[in-house]
């Protein structure tokens, strides 16, 4: 018993010796980065002893600190100015760019203006940024053909062009027939137009149109009135009605109509739809009240280029009420088959 008691001793005597020295040396050691310094206690100030008062003499204004000047870097023995390291110099925080901000302190706060002037400069040369009124001009011959319908050969066409922009154009249309060794000769006429643009892909479309019939004994001729659209409808077809108010009053109309059916990137197929109606009757003319005439077709292109396509179909041509009967008594076709072959052509 008396052993482990001084065994027990002992040990507590080792334990107390290693915990001093190992307190004494944490003691000694300097403090970790970042940690901070534990501040010493301070000592009380003796209260001064109060002295009679006197009236302190005016005293000179202090000079102004200069600002400190940040000493010129020098480059390292055997390194050139040119591969001194470069220092950034850093933003402002004065209040010209956050108004709360605190100007530095050991600094005066610089204080810059950042506000943006407008572009002053005269715009009245600068072009368009859309260009919808830069004018272009398009012709088209959709149909230059000659057509064979039993011992009759006729020489047609059908042409269009525009000149203007994408909302506002001047059109010229021309479009006729000249039969040879026939004795209704042909006829032609011309439209000059305005057209302006009041919805996707469709021109209204306003002016005049001249025409003038070519017959054996006879030229007669009119001017109309002409109101009438064109334009791209759904489906990809390709429509123009037209109103006619003649020098005399006669009402008269037309619609064209087609459609181009892709078989590769170079063979198109075009049906084609065309129709005339009459309000009034004008006999110079040979035109009966109701519809006159439907002539539908179809016709197959190569284009060879975009701009240049031979072509060749067929036509079929029938007359209606009155127009027929005239037709008839004058000895003319009611109905007829064309074969047809030409060019499309635009520019």
């Amino acid at each position: 018993m008396k052993t482990l008691v001084m065994r027990c001793a002992a040990a507590l005597l080792a334990a107390s010796f290693l915990f001093t020295q190992s307190w004494a040396q944490e003691k000694d050691k300097p403090p970790m980065p970042g940690m901070p310094m534990p501040k010493p206690t301070p000592k009380p100030t003796p209260k001064p002893t109060l002295a009679p008062a006197q009236t302190p003499a005016p005293s000179p204004a202090p000079a102004p600190t200069p600002a400190p000047q940040t000493p010129a870097q020098k480059p390292a023995p055997g390194m050139s100015e040119m591969e001194m390291p470069q220092t950034k110099p850093q933003p402002s925080t004065g209040q010209a760019g956050n108004p709360q901000a605190a100007p530095q302190t050991g600094s005066p706060a610089v204080v810059q203006d950042t506000t943006t002037l407008p572009n002053l400069s005269d715009r009245s040369g600068w072009p368009s940024p859309t260009a919808d009124d830069a004018p272009h001009t398009f012709r088209l011959f959709d149909l230059l053909e000659y057509q064979r319908a039993g011992g009759v050969n006729t020489m047609r066409w059908d042409f269009l062009g525009w000149r203007g922009g994408d909302r506002n154009r001047f059109w010229f249309k021309s479009e006729g027939e000249l039969n040879f060794a026939s004795p209704l000769g042909g006829q032609a006429d011309l439209q000059l137009l305005y057209g302006r643009q009041i919805a996707p892909f469709f021109d209204l479309q306003t002016g005049v149109r001249f025409e003038q019939h070519y017959e054996r004994d006879s030229k007669p001729k009119r001017a109309f009135f002409v109101i009438g659209l064109q334009g791209l409808a759904p489906g990809r077809f390709e429509i123009e009605p037209a109103l006619f108010i003649s020098n005399k009053g006669k009402v008269s109309g037309r619609f064209t109509g087609s459609l181009d059916l892709y078989q590769t990137q170079r063979w198109i197929w075009q049906p084609r739809l065309e129709t005339e109606i009459a309000a009034q009757r004008d006999e110079e003319f040979g035109v009966e009240p109701g519809i006159s005439d439907i002539q539908v077709g179809v016709r197959l292109r190569y284009e060879i280029r975009r701009e240049y396509a031979p072509y060749f179909g067929i036509s079929y041509r029938q007359s209606f009420g009155a127009t027929r009967a005239r037709m008839s008594r004058e000895g003319g076709a009611t109905n007829a088959i064309q074969f047809v072959v030409g060019i499309r052509t635009w520019r």
